[in-house]
């Protein structure tokens, strides 16, 4: 199975819409047991968002109070996730494709991505998507290097679970993505599969 993964040239479907799992070869304490929905995958490179990492020190409210939208019909303060280390101070939604806007990308599995403050408006009145989650920042991979990160074992792939995203608590959602993929972290051998 790993033999796919060694020849980034071979492969032909990309991971977009996929989601990562680090294990614990991952030496970048930022995605440390991090949970990563994949946004766009190709031969440029990549671009995703961490789904299980919260940013503490700042709550929906202030973030939609900083950018100037009106908070007094908040309905929802939801948490701002850590969506990665690039551009901190650009924010994306994750969300079910039942909101549409006209920068809205649509990715797999009624899942689709917006980055406007009318979103965020919209989730603010309650009159936004199902599902969604706001992170600021993202992640970036150049062309070739998820490949390379992925062969060198630093993340395992699985399908997308929409109650791994949205619903399950987030100190859970590595733990239980593990076990989806049938590993048993406490036997998780951080060696297995380097030659």
């Amino acid at each position: 199975m790993k033999d796919k993964y060694t020849h980034p040239q071979e492969f032909s479907g990309y991971m977009t819409g996929q989601l990562l799992l680090a294990t614990p070869q991952m030496q970048d304490a930022r995605f440390e047991r991090a949970v990563m929905y994949v946004c766009g995958h190709d031969q440029n490179g990549a671009m995703g968002l961490i789904v299980n990492k919260y940013i503490q020190e700042l709550t929906f409210k202030e973030l939609i109070q900083q950018l100037g939208l009106p908070a007094d019909r908040i309905q929802f303060d939801h948490p701002v996730h850590f969506g990665g280390p690039v551009d901190n101070g650009r924010g994306f939604v994750l969300h079910t494709d039942d909101y549409v806007h006209p920068t809205t990308v649509h990715l797999f599995d009624n899942l689709a991505m917006t980055a406007t403050l009318d979103i965020l408006q919209s989730i603010a009145e309650g009159e936004g998507p199902d599902e969604s989650l706001v992170a600021m920042g993202y992640t970036g991979w150049g062309p070739g290097q998820l490949e390379q990160e992925i062969s060198n074992n630093m993340w395992l792939q699985m399908d997308p679970d929409f109650a791994l995203i949205f619903s399950t608590p987030i100190e859970h959602k590595w733990e239980l993505g593990m076990q989806k993929l049938g590993i048993d972290v406490a036997t998780f051998d951080p060696h297995a599969g380097q030659a």
